[in-house]
């Protein structure tokens, strides 16, 4: 540690002075060549890599963002089984956005809920979702569930 603290001529270097006569090896032009734009005082050449394809133009570009887009969660009625025969979810239970992110079923950050009808479902559950597709809502309606879609 000792040889780290006392090893300082890197540290202290003293600061070049430009400008201060031929003598000095930076003189005149002070390093920055004869004219052109490098040589100008406040000139960057922003994310100019010499020449080398930039970073920015190197990466690809990925679809399109939309602002406006809402997150839907999906979840599908033998999903929705399965969670009940694990016990994670009540049959007594309306299922919701909210009981459903606070179980960590579906994204916190989902917006919307759909539900399909991918698959069977034995008990009966009440679902309360903003999306529903027909067979979903056939099969739940056929053992007796019932569906409330929001507007």
């Amino acid at each position: 540690m000792t040889t780290l603290l006392n090893n300082r001529n890197k540290i202290n270097k003293p600061k070049i002075r430009v400008g201060r006569g031929i003598g000095s090896g930076k003189g005149k032009t002070c390093g920055r060549g004869v004219k052109g734009q490098k040589s100008r005082s406040g000139v960057a050449i922003k994310s100019f890599e010499g020449g080398q394809m930039p970073l920015y133009r190197r990466l690809p570009k990925r679809g399109f963002n939309s602002i406006s887009s809402e997150i839907v969660a999906i979840l599908n009625l033998e999903k929705i089984q399965l969670y009940i025969d694990k016990k994670k979810i009540g049959t007594k239970d309306i299922l919701n956005t909210d009981l459903l992110k606070k179980l960590k079923i579906i994204n916190k950050n989902s917006t919307k809920l759909k539900i399909l009808g991918t698959g069977e479902i034995k008990d009966k559950v009440n679902i309360e979702a903003n999306l529903a597709s027909k067979s979903a809502i056939e099969k739940l309606e056929k053992i007796g569930g019932s569906i409330q879609l929001k507007k």
